[in-house]
């Protein structure tokens, strides 16, 4: 028989997708009673077995009320590499199911099968992908698709981001679709009826820092060279309790990468937008001089998302090498003067923050 299925890594994504097509499936049924959903969590394989069994029925049971029947496998889980998926019993009735929907051919009968996470090495997964209509999502954390996302939910509601505060939302939830999309709808209704924009220092000012990164909202709005930002960013960082140490610590890594960036570009390793296949041709040329890194570092460009290096290198053109070497020994200074004063750190960083910037924005004024 002919069956819908949907797979990913993010579950959210998954069943966002899923619930979409089961409220269309239920615009071609004409008894809410023939709508069945079936939930597809199974911690172990009894429960697999039960969660089976029931699909099944469901499957080969005739609806007295409707000529039309639809019925949702919903966020299987059996389906990943796990111990419970990797079992002899659940592979058992993985087969079951694969029987079932070979030898069942009744086209008013409609199957959705959604599952979170799969792995796509299993021929039970492979079977899936081939027999059905299949759509696999990527993992929620790519950050382009999140910002897409999270740029159409808002635009669903009369309201738009501005310049790149999708970008640090994005970047804030730690590229989280789930709360992306939660945290688009919280500055949604703070806007209200009357609209408006999402601009980067509202993102910066309602939305807490709640991925892994180390990214600060100060970090963000210094680097845009907007005095006036950087500085109720550097405010809302000490109101918030934080200490200074590391906001410069989330400076200097960024101003690492920054510098490396701007000797690619002027060196003519990297023309344009910082992309993927720039990153690859850079790796290839220079890959032997940065050494072997274990995982992502402010020292070694090539460890960072390409996406990511994008976006930081947007500021660059408005920002000399010199510049940058010259805010790299301010950070340090700044932190070598809160040792001797730690009473005073929201003036020294304001102070740093003054002197890095004000030279900038006067020469383009």
């Amino acid at each position: 028989m002919s069956f819908r299925f949907i797979a990913g890594a993010d579950d959210f994504l998954v069943q966002r997708k899923a619930r979409g097509e089961w409220d269309e499936m239920a615009q071609t049924v004409s008894d809410p009673n023939a709508m069945e959903i079936v939930d597809g969590q199974a911690g172990n394989v009894d429960e697999v077995s039960k969660a089976v069994t029931q699909f099944i029925s469901a499957i080969q049971t005739i609806s007295l009320f409707a000529p039309e029947k639809a019925i949702w496998f919903k966020s299987v889980t059996f389906l990943a590499d796990s111990v419970t998926g990797r079992s002899k019993g659940t592979l058992e009735e993985v087969e079951r199911i694969q029987k079932v929907l070979e030898n069942f051919d009744d086209a008013s009968v409609k199957v959705l099968i959604s599952a979170s996470p799969v792995d796509r090495r299993k021929k039970a997964y492979k079977w899936f992908q081939s027999t059905g209509e299949s759509t696999f999502l990527e993992a929620g954390k790519d950050a382009d698709a999140v910002i897409t996302m999270a740029v159409n939910e808002a635009r669903e509601s009369g309201i738009e981001f501005s310049s790149n505060a999708a970008q640090i939302l994005v970047e804030l939830t730690g590229g989280s679709a789930r709360l992306s999309l939660e945290e688009t709808r919280k500055l949604v209704t703070y806007l209200g009826a009357k609209g408006g924009k999402i601009t980067p220092a509202l993102v910066g000012e309602l939305v807490p820092s709640l991925g892994d990164s180390d990214f600060f909202e100060a970090a963000e709005a210094f680097y845009s060279l907007d005095l006036k930002w950087a500085l109720a960013a550097i405010h809302r960082h000490f109101f918030a309790g934080h200490d200074a140490r590391p906001l410069i610590s989330s400076l200097q890594n960024r101003n690492r990468l920054l510098i490396q960036l701007k000797v690619l570009q002027q060196s003519g390793a990297i023309r344009g937008r910082v992309s993927k296949s720039a990153m690859d041709q850079v790796a290839d040329r220079f890959g032997s001089y940065f050494g072997s890194e274990p995982g992502k570092s402010s020292f070694c460009v090539l460890t960072q998302n390409p996406w990511y290096l994008g976006r930081l290198s947007e500021s660059l053109g408005k920002i000399s090498l010199k510049a940058l070497l010259e805010f790299q020994e301010s950070f340090r200074d700044a932190f070598m003067e809160i040792i001797s004063r730690p009473g005073d750190q929201e003036s020294i960083m304001i102070a740093t923050a003054v002197r890095c910037i004000s030279p900038l924005t006067a020469r383009s004024a």
